[in-house]
């Protein structure tokens, strides 16, 4: 699964050869649509087919004395076909062909980042069902609070990741829009079945409105699913580092053959991937802010969102695969330490175990408030080095007055915690990845 790394892929989608590309595509469409019309000549569509064609290098030697993209572009394609040309672009605007193409290309993005989405819910459940009964102690607060299963963490993490998966599928739908709706989206110089045509060639639906460009809302939204992904990959890479603290090393990223860890220190393992991770989120984040200050243009159209999205929809889509990338080296890789689990429960002299106390206390008739005042003297003491907690709650002859040693044992098995856990682990199997 690791070999097969798709960032040279994602990258591709971004290379200015797939975006002109794209941009001829949709040309040649809305002429086809036009000769269907009886608009434009049969004869014409042919020779546009087979001379249309464009150099990169030629279009950024236009675009530097035009300082218009599109128009460097239509100029070098007309320079090919010839006379023909004039019926390319034939009643359409710029940002007809400019947005209805990033369309197609962020969502060919987003397929991709939803296949490695999919991968990574794969590789959770598999971790989640594989270390179901390995027990370990749960933090609030960073503070030990009850012993738990290591597998709720990483179900916990699949069902994020799945709600990701939803989430960047409704933002491909949000996307997957066209528009050849003209200058301010009114259609005055082009059929909208032209628009309905050419959308459905390239697999996207007309918008129901449009001023001169597609609303900014719909890549807002995107940016956004991308960022919440990034969120959750930096919520799980956060937890792999606390655990894998000196003092706590349950977990250990991979570290290969030959790996250095520090130019002063030859013992260090550091979770170098984990914080790679966790810095990178912000990058996203920052992005989908841009994208939510493109949404206000002025009136029907300005191109103040034009510079930002050329930046910020390449690089958080390249990113985000590349994070997710990441991560599954990271989640396959695992190095766990059940032993140092085991040393982590017993670390606190059964502190772990109040909550239980507490309950058997309720369960023989006492307040609340009562029985949590005779645990928590008992408990104080033991974070004070007077000793194990069952070991002074036997010594407390109100809290014995209550239970007999045989009960309070069985207060201190650490399978109870976990007797319920198989509902969660149920409903992680019948979760589609």
């Amino acid at each position: 699964m690791i070999e097969r790394y798709t960032l040279p892929r994602m990258g591709a989608i971004w290379e200015p050869e797939n975006k002109f590309s794209k941009w001829l595509e949709i040309e040649i469409l809305a002429t086809e649509a036009h000769v269907k019309l009886g608009v434009v000549p049969q004869d014409d569509l042919e020779e546009i087919k087979a001379k249309a064609s464009f150099s990169v290098d030629r279009i950024e030697a236009i675009e530097a004395e035009t300082h218009h993209d599109v128009i460097a572009f239509l100029t070098n394609v007309a320079e090919n076909v010839g006379p023909a040309s004039r019926y390319i672009h034939y009643g359409l605007t710029s940002s007809d062909v400019v947005d209805t193409g990033l369309s197609a290309l962020m969502k060919e993005a987003i397929d991709i980042l939803i296949e490695d989405v999919r991968d990574v819910v794969g590789i959770l459940k598999a971790k989640a069902l594989e270390y179901k009964d390995t027990v370990c102690v749960g933090r609030t607060h960073g503070i030990h609070a009850e012993p738990m299963s290591f597998g709720l963490k990483f179900a916990n993490w699949a069902f994020e990741m799945h709600r990701n998966l939803n989430r960047l599928e409704r933002a491909k739908a949000a996307i997957s829009v066209g528009k050849l709706s003209g200058v301010v989206g009114t259609y005055s110089n082009i059929d909208p079945w032209v628009e309905e045509y050419v959308c459905e060639q390239l697999g996207l639906t007309p918008a129901p409105i449009s001023t001169q460009v597609l609303q900014r809302d719909r890549h807002a939204e995107y940016m956004s699913a991308l960022a919440v992904c990034a969120a959750t990959i930096e919520k799980i890479a956060t937890e792999l580092r606390a655990l894998q603290k000196t003092d706590t090393r349950e977990v250990e990223e991979p570290f290969a053959k030959g790996q250095k860890g520090s130019s002063a220190m030859p013992h260090k393992r550091n979770p170098i991937i984990g914080e790679r991770l966790s810095g990178l989120a912000r990058i996203l984040r920052s992005n989908a802010q841009v994208a939510y200050e493109d949404v206000a243009l002025w009136h029907e159209r300005d191109i103040s969102h034009s510079s930002v999205e050329r930046v910020i929809i390449p690089d958080s889509t390249i990113l985000l695969n590349y994070m997710l990338n990441k991560l599954k080296w990271l989640l396959e890789g695992l190095i766990v330490y059940p032993e140092n689990m085991q040393k982590n429960l017993e670390k606190t002299d059964g502190l772990i175990f109040s909550s239980r106390v507490l309950l058997a206390l309720v369960e023989k008739g006492i307040t609340r408030e009562l029985a949590y005042e005779l645990v928590q003297r008992n408990a104080m003491a033991t974070w004070q080095g007077e000793g194990e907690l069952k070991t002074l709650l036997k010594s407390d002859q109100e809290v014995m007055h209550y239970l007999s040693e045989e009960e309070l044992d069985e207060l201190f098995d650490v399978k109870y915690f976990l007797r319920n856990v198989g509902v969660i682990f149920d409903r992680l199997t019948k979760l589609d990845d």
